[in-house]
């Protein structure tokens, strides 16, 4: 009995570390939604639509096995070339012999070096093609998303799906699942060859293999855990750092930098402990592993050792030197693939959990929807008519009640009213950016609902208070980036809106560099960068949102000026605070807490003396007060 005492201690210490994994197995399984453990969809599912992407591929998958089964030789067959040498060094030894054993050996090197380093290639450019696809179709679907959603996702959310999710399923496709696949036909073949050599020892080395399974399910399930709450982090840090460095300018002006730096901090010690969560959860998982290793490794020395010096066999099989140091080798070359799965495991864990993210911006409906037999306009002639719209953002709430009006071809109506009364809204239902719960918008006698988005977004033109320009030139963002307009129709477009009197001043002309949100120019020059934008495309119904507000006064009679010639070119609806700008409207639209109050033209509403005759009043008063001072 005394013979086998380190090998009852070694059992009785991995018993002891196995029993206490398994109480704090049990201890987070049962307080799991005490921790805040989720699990909102399984790995079944997450791979099944992975697959989906690597489908398109699977020929480049199953060039990287067969090259794979190259790469693994190496790693199946040095063993036991080094035990044979062993046994060439005790024997009569001879040159020949050795040169022929090591030739091959570094034959096999060779051959396995190459065989991976063409794998890797493969894989990276199949791995690429797998994420641009994957991105294409995220970018897509949130481009397909109504903007009552995207209101509901911060921009900070929506660019960690994009560029770091996506870089995790990424690693999975090109390095990952191909390296476990990978150790696990050298977990297999390993167990082969030493079945073969001698089934006695293998029968050894497998006694620690279900101690390896136990703290691998056990890893599993809190480096999930750990992984999800460094994902949040992530995803709160860029949100956080989108909204605020969009806003830096008010953090500034109102002294607010403490503030934002203590909150940037909060969030980035709460990542900071996320992410030594997770380090703490593999920095045991891998000495467990390593720990089973030593265990074995001392079992072979002590059991082979024992057979080899008193010529003692097990289990009917005889030990020798080049035995030993053969399992020894494969005793290496076998828990080293099952330490590599520990950390691939890991990373697996990281891209199931982007994935999971990824599918959950891509599992939400779009609230706006074509029909299927939704049609396309290739013209419209510009009549709309709202009968009896009622529509709320939040249901019970409405923001507009009973809505009706209509607008004949090329009239410009006016949308005027306090804020909050719904001109906004009308817009927006126009463009079918929202969904009406009750009526009925129609478009040159077709109900919107029954056109393609495309196609009825096509024919609009939409000019809006905050003007947004996209990082380039003022020709890209004027023609959008088509190719399709010649350099005539781009200057006519500008001469036309009275925007070429600041461009042919800059010194690149058309060609200027405009920076983010366009912040290198004035709110005037934006916004008659955007009616240029909104009239090389020839919109047949053309939306000003407060198109003339916080502008100059100068730039005001620029754009009254370019309103007046826009008239000419189809229907205008129009919201305006300043009702100056809009006296020669044909018709004009007083709203109320989501109402109609009165309409009709400049002259008949003065003359009515109501509501509309007293925000007159009381604006040309200010404009007299403002004029005399």
């Amino acid at each position: 009995m005394r013979e086998y005492l380190p090998i009852l201690i070694v059992g009785a210490i991995i018993a002891t570390f196995s029993t206490a994994f398994i109480l704090a197995y049990a201890f987070m399984k049962n307080k799991k939604e005490a921790i805040g453990f989720d699990r909102n969809m399984k790995d079944t599912e997450i791979i099944k639509r992975l697959f989906k992407y690597a489908r398109p591929h699977y020929k480049s998958f199953i060039l990287v096995l067969l090259i794979m089964l190259l790469s693994i030789a190496y790693d199946l067959i040095s063993p036991m070339f080094v035990g044979y040498i062993e046994e060439l060094i005790k024997q009569d030894f001879e040159l020949k012999p050795l040169f022929i054993a090591v030739g091959l050996y570094a034959g096999i090197l060779v051959v396995s070096m190459a065989a991976s380093y063409v794998q890797a290639i493969i894989l990276q450019k199949t791995g690429q093609k797998i994420l641009s696809a994957m991105r294409m179709d995220i970018f897509a679907h949130i481009e397909s998303l109504s903007h009552d959603q995207l209101n509901q996702m911060p921009v900070g959310k929506l660019v960690t799906r994009v560029t770091n999710d996506t870089n995790a399923i990424s690693m999975m496709f090109t390095h990952i699942l191909v390296t476990m696949v990978k150790n696990v036909f050298v977990i297999v073949g390993i167990l082969g060859a030493m079945l073969l050599l001698n089934y006695a020892l293998t029968l050894m080395v497998l006694c620690f293999v279900p101690f390896v399974v136990l703290f691998t399910i056990i890893f599993r399930k809190f480096s999930r855990k750990a992984y999800r709450k460094v994902k949040d982090g992530t995803t709160d840090i860029n949100t956080y750092l989108s909204e605020n460095l969009s806003g830096i300018k008010i953090t500034q002006i109102f002294n607010r930098e403490d503030q934002k730096m203590e909150d940037f901090l909060e969030k980035s010690n709460t990542l900071c402990k996320a992410k030594q969560n997770q380090i703490f959860v593999f920095g045991i998982f891998r000495p467990m592993v390593y720990m089973l290793y030593i265990s074995s490794v001392l079992c072979l020395f002590y059991l082979g050792g024992r057979g080899v010096i008193k010529d003692i066999t097990m289990f009917g099989q005889a030990m020798n030197s080049g035995t030993v140091i053969t399992f020894y080798l494969y005793i290496s070359r076998f828990f080293n693939p099952i330490q590599a799965l520990a950390e691939q495991f890991n990373f697996l864990q990281n891209a199931f959990a982007s994935a999971e993210k990824i599918f959950t911006v891509l599992d939400m409906e779009p609230q706006v929807v074509d029909e299927e037999d939704a049609i396309e306009l290739d013209e419209i002639k510009g009549e709309i008519e709202f009968r009896d719209v009622w529509f709320a953002y939040k249901e019970g709430e409405w923001v507009l009640k009973g809505i009706s009006f209509h607008v004949e071809p090329m009239q410009t109506v006016a949308l005027v009213g306090a804020t909050g009364s719904g001109k906004s809204t009308i817009l927006s239902l126009i463009c079918r950016n929202y969904d009406i719960q009750k009526g009925q918008i129609l478009i040159d006698g077709i109900d919107i609902k029954h056109i393609k988005k495309s196609s009825l977004r096509r024919h609009f033109g939409q000019m809006l208070q905050d003007v947004f320009l996209f990082s380039g030139t003022i020709r890209s963002n004027i023609v959008l980036r088509e190719e399709s307009y010649t350099e005539e129709e781009i200057i006519q477009a500008c001469k036309y809106v009275n925007a070429d009197a600041f461009i042919n001043k800059l010194e690149a002309g058309l060609d200027e560099v405009v920076r983010e949100r366009g912040n290198n120019f004035s709110a005037g020059q934006r916004q008659l960068l955007s009616f240029a934008r909104t009239i090389i495309h020839k919109p047949s119904v053309m939306i000003l949102d407060e198109a003339t507000a916080n502008i100059d006064t100068e730039t005001e009679l620029l754009i009254q000026d370019s309103l007046e010639k826009m008239k000419n070119i189809g229907t205008m609806l129009i919201v305006a605070h300043r009702l100056s700008t809009i006296q020669h409207a044909d018709n004009i639209i007083l709203l109320s807490d989501g109402q109609i109050l009165e309409q009709g033209s400049h002259q008949e509403l003065l003359h009515q003396k109501g509501r509309y005759h007293q925000l007159y009043m009381l604006q040309y008063s200010k404009e007299q007060l403002k004029q005399r001072t």
